[in-house]
């Protein structure tokens, strides 16, 4: 059966994926593993389908002049495909949060008291040039029972449609309603802004991509936003830190992979240490390619450090470019790290146990480090299977979400008759 997306108002998808979702909430673990085990074998058999469509992305994406980096997150591949549709297949094998009993009791009237997870209800999804998310989170989201809207960029407009007819054509053969995902495909803001307000339909945003798309919704939503972040991450390297270990973790979380939201922003370090050890740090950032924007001490130390700007200290480079911050003290380092970060990945590189327990207590982060790369911050490394995204604040859930925190709980309550 051939789907078609459009058609249909942002309001009447929203019902279409409430809806489906009451179905959604009767089916079994097995029945929902079955439907993305045939997705994750559709996507992989269509993949020529869906590389055609992403070929028109790209085109009109040069056309437009995007940047190296934004083509490269635009750009699908057979191998990549194949990866998306493997993460489905991964998240088959997770545990099912939903209906686990995390506590009960009983009363002394005898009425049995029950906690127990359940879905959130209808996820509205909004995110930028990376089509794989598509995928990624529709599993996430019908594995914990969720119905999803989707709202990706106008760039990848015609890889996100190919992905989810792909989709849809596979839930049709299983359990799971096709209708319990949905891709909004307007391009006009206003009809994509009505998605924030309609808090009958949908029970929770999860924006994911830069600063300005976030803060977007977060500054028009009605319904409840779940905030992924933004990572100008720091590292602090103390007097103490050991040298090997602090230029070999501050490379990885800098050079593995720099246009992520995990990767280092922002290099804060210790007056003393960097004197010390000034040869061998400047070689590295040499050989790695690294360009060094720093303060007054930074520029005078460093050869070919720019004099950085106030939009620096707050800039989310995803290059090879690195802010340095050169300070007297652990404590002016979280001074610093208050006034600039963005509360989500942290490290300080130490050996001096005071001066890793004050950041570790007084940071205010979803992840912190000690002697360790900020490149951790991600729900595969971490352990926690696949994840929607990496949240920033504090209220539901915090640093990487996976399957977990798309649930909340209901409490149950099963009597013989008992009144108040």
């Amino acid at each position: 059966m051939e789907h078609t997306l459009k058609g249909l108002t942002v309001e009447e998808q929203a019902i279409s994926a409430k809806a489906a979702g009451k179905q959604l909430a009767l089916l079994t673990t097995d029945e929902k593993n079955e439907a993305l085990l045939a997705v994750a074998d559709q996507l992989a058999k269509d993949y020529e389908v869906i590389l055609a469509a992403n070929e028109k992305d790209m085109q009109a994406g040069k056309a437009k002049d995007f940047d190296a980096a934004f083509l490269d997150r635009l750009k699908l591949t057979r191998n990549r495909i194949e990866d998306f549709a493997n993460g489905l297949k991964e998240v088959v094998d997770l545990d099912d949060p939903t209906g686990k009993v995390t506590s009960d009791w009983t009363l002394e009237n005898g009425l049995q008291v029950s906690r127990i997870t359940v879905p959130l209800g209808v996820i509205g999804m909004i995110y930028e040039a990376r089509p794989n998310v598509t995928a990624d989170a529709t599993g996430l989201a019908l594995k914990s029972g969720n119905s999803i809207v989707l709202k990706g960029g106008s760039s990848a407009i015609h890889t996100n449609t190919a992905i989810v007819e792909v989709i849809k054509r596979a839930l049709e053969q299983t359990k799971v309603p096709a209708e319990a995902v949905q891709l909004i495909q307007s391009t006009d803001r206003k009809e994509t802004a009505k998605l924030f307000t309609m808090k009958e339909h949908i029970d929770v945003l999860i924006p994911r991509g830069g600063a300005s798309l976030i803060q977007a919704v977060v500054d028009s939503a009605t319904v409840p936003v779940l905030e992924t972040g933004v990572g100008n991450c720091h590292m602090y390297i103390d007097k103490s830190a050991e040298v090997e270990m602090a230029l070999a973790t501050f490379l990885n979380a800098k050079t593995d992979r720099p246009a992520v939201c995990n990767a280092l922003e922002t290099l804060i370090v210790h007056r003393e240490w960097l004197e010390a050890h000034k040869a061998d740090f400047v070689k590295a950032l040499q050989d790695n390619g690294i360009q060094t924007h720093g303060d007054e001490v930074a520029v005078q130390l460093l050869p070919d450090c720019k004099t950085a700007t106030e939009e620096d200290w707050s800039n989310e480079y995803l290059s090879l470019d690195v802010a340095v911050k050169v300070v007297d003290s652990v404590e002016e380092a979280i001074k610093h790290i208050d006034q600039y970060g963005t509360k989500h990945s942290e490290a300080i590189i130490a050996e001096d146990e005071e001066a890793v327990n004050v950041f570790m207590k007084t940071v205010d982060a979803a992840a912190l480090y000690h002697n360790a790369s900020t490149r951790f911050t991600d729900g595969h490394a971490l352990g926690f299977g696949a994840e929607i995204g990496i949240s920033t604040q504090k209220l539901h859930a915090r640093g990487p979400m996976g399957l977990p925190a798309l649930t909340t709980y209901k409490y149950v309550m099963k009597g013989t008759g008992q009144t108040r």
